[in-house]
C-alpha cells in the first residue's frame, strides 16, 4: 500500500467516509439497474444517457468517439449502441456544430422525459438532503466529490 493511502486508512474519519461512498456507490448501483429495468435498457444504454444528460449541463458536446471512451467499449459496439438507442428514440445523430464531416449525439425530448421521469423521486430525495446543509458545507462536499471523481477517474 502507498505510504500516503496507509497513513489515511489508519484516519478512522477517512475510513468512515470512504465507507460512506462505498455505500453510497451501492445505492446508485441499484437505483441504475431499477431504471434500467423500468427503461427497458442495458447498463450501457443508461450509461450513455447519463453521461450525455451531465455533458449537456455542461454544455459539452459529444461525439461517437467520446462515448467509447467513456464506456470503454470498441466503436463498433458504440455503432451498435447508438443504432439502438436512435431506432428506440432516445438519441439522435447530428451533424458536429463546427466540422462538418463529424457526427455529434444528442438526446431526444423523448429521452429526457423518460429518463427524468424515472429519476425525478431519487432527484428529489437527494436534493431536500442536500437542502438540510449550508451553502459552505455544500461548497466542500462538492469539492470532495469532484476531486473523488477525478482521481477515480484517472487511476489506471
Amino acid at each position: 500500500m502507498p505510504e500516503a493511502a496507509s497513513a489515511s486508512a489508519t484516519r478512522p474519519a477517512v475510513t468512515d467516509t470512504l465507507r460512506a461512498v462505498q455505500t453510497l456507490s451501492d445505492a446508485l448501483d441499484r437505483m441504475h439497474s431499477g431504471m434500467k429495468g423500468d427503461m427497458d435498457m442495458n447498463a450501457s444504454d443508461l450509461a450513455t444517457l447519463r453521461m450525455l444528460t451531465i455533458r449537456e449541463h455542461r454544455g459539452q458536446i459529444v461525439s461517437p468517439h467520446d462515448v467509447a471512451s467513456h464506456l470503454r467499449i470498441s466503436t463498433a459496439s458504440t455503432t451498435k449502441l447508438i443504432d439502438r438507442l436512435v431506432a428506440t428514440g432516445h438519441l439522435e445523430r447530428r451533424p458536429h456544430p463546427s466540422d462538418g464531416r463529424a457526427r455529434v449525439v444528442v438526446l431526444t425530448d423523448k429521452s429526457r422525459r423518460e429518463f427524468f421521469r424515472h429519476f425525478g423521486v431519487h432527484l428529489a430525495a437527494m436534493s431536500a438532503v442536500a437542502a438540510t446543509y449550508g451553502d459552505a458545507e455544500l461548497a466542500t462536499i462538492n469539492g470532495f466529490l469532484e476531486a473523488l471523481t477525478e482521481a477515480i477517474t484517472t487511476a489506471p
